[in-house]
């Protein structure tokens, strides 16, 4: 989505951290916003995806609006 030119937040688990340092520069989006997440989230369940959810989508809406627009 980032290289199409939409606003883009990946959202990356501590324990890969540094795994998407690699992959953002690997596809030439060293600058691509991420916010870090809890390890695990997959399988954690529904009532704590939905806590997460609400925790960290007020940051999300925010950086998606400082994203700058594609050159």
């Amino acid at each position: 989505m980032a290289k199409r030119g939409r606003p883009t937040v990946a959202l990356v688990t501590d324990q890969f951290w540094s795994q998407g340092d690699f992959v953002a520069g690997a596809a030439g989006m060293p600058d691509l916003p991420r916010h870090r997440l809890p390890h695990p989230v997959a399988g954690s369940g529904k009532d704590n995806m939905s806590a997460l959810a609400d925790t960290i989508a007020d940051q999300l809406i925010a950086t998606l609006r400082n994203v700058p627009a594609p050159a």
